[in-house]
């Protein structure tokens, strides 16, 4: 016999064709939850964490888990949120949650089939939960880099040729207008011209020379992304990342043209850009090249939002941690990876 919660899938739920001893709708704590059925026999429980109150802080989640068996539960997460990155999963799992899906087809294939770790272990292997830990009590410790209060100059540049920067500054550009509105941020390129095909006015492409003139046309803004390119003065910006796509052609051509190039980039904020590599690799990566990578960007699709650019942002203070809106409408293709 099953245990069902719902809120917003109440409609879906309502009618569940399975053995259902307890059907409750609402929102409650996971206090509450776990007073209700600490001691309750049940097969599982299908919660639609909706019904959660604060279901986006993974704290609650680690409550539930302290007081109800974490194998029984089935989880059906809001598409597009939060919930569906790597970083939120691997923490679901790190608690013993390994059934979680974002529809109802999931919830009855994890009901007659449910997951255990070795399903699940390439999601975990996604994230590195210390490594979360540590920027989280930086983010605590430090004040936190709100761009209606501090002006950002962010620096993109490519270190393997074509590693992404263009692409990756529209698609930043487009999370922050997003949360703070899109008078707040403003995206330069220098020395070439593709910004022009995004078709977006918040989008300019510049010669070197006018670059200083051009930060100070728009000193107003809040946050500024310079696309560098041949550009070689770093000093301009607040802030740079250095991107490296990690394909065996594109290092290897990096490596014979420069042989030491890494160890230019042992204090810089590297970022694998368009990178299929999980943790073990980049642990490998880092070992062999010497750097400590700062994060690890999947290929992702521009035409979309995607929660994996909001986790980014955030990590490099161009969001705030409470941040509210981006990745609402995001695909959560990260879902991709396990059953549905």
């Amino acid at each position: 016999m099953n245990v069902v919660i719902s809120n917003e899938h109440q409609a879906e739920l309502i009618n569940f064709n399975v053995d259902v001893i307890k059907n409750i709708t609402g929102t409650f704590t996971a206090n509450e939850l776990v007073e209700m059925y600490k001691n309750f026999f049940y097969d599982r429980m299908i919660l639609d964490v909706t019904a959660l109150k604060e279901y986006d802080d993974y704290k609650t989640y680690q409550k539930l888990t302290s007081g109800l068996d974490a194998e029984k539960f089935i989880l059906w997460l809001p598409e597009g949120s939060n919930l569906c990155t790597p970083n939120f999963l691997a923490r679901l799992i790190s608690y013993g949650i390994y059934n979680f899906t974002t529809n109802f087809n999931g919830v009855m294939y994890l009901l007659n089939k449910p997951n255990t770790f070795k399903e699940v272990e390439n999601i975990a292997k996604l994230s590195n939960i210390n490594e979360i830990d540590k920027a989280e009590k930086q983010r605590e410790a430090e004040a936190k880099m709100d761009p209606n209060k501090k002006k950002i100059i962010l620096g993109v540049r490519n270190v393997t040729p074509s590693a992404g920067a263009t692409t990756l500054i529209y698609m930043m550009q487009k999370e922050i207008a997003a949360v703070y509105g899109s008078e707040k941020v403003m995206s330069i390129e220098v020395n070439k011209g593709d910004f022009s095909f995004f078709y977006d006015k918040r989008m300019v492409s510049i010669r070197q020379l006018d670059l200083r003139a051009t930060l100070q046309k728009f000193s107003s803004v809040n946050v500024i992304l310079i696309d560098l390119n041949d550009y070689v003065d770093d000093s301009i910006c607040t802030d740079v990342i250095y991107l490296i796509e990690p394909s065996t052609l594109k290092l290897n051509r990096l490596i014979r043209r420069n042989r030491a190039i890494f160890e230019g980039l042992a204090e810089k904020k590297v970022v694998l850009n368009q990178s299929l590599l999980l943790n073990n690799d980049i642990f490998d990566f880092e070992t062999e090249s010497g750097i400590k990578i700062f994060y690890n960007l999947p290929p992702l699709d521009e035409r979309k939002r995607n929660p994996v650019m909001m986790e980014f942002l955030t990590k490099l203070g161009l969001l705030r941690s409470d941040a509210k809106g981006a990745g609402a409408t995001a695909a959560g293709k990260i879902f991709g990876l396990f059953r549905r």
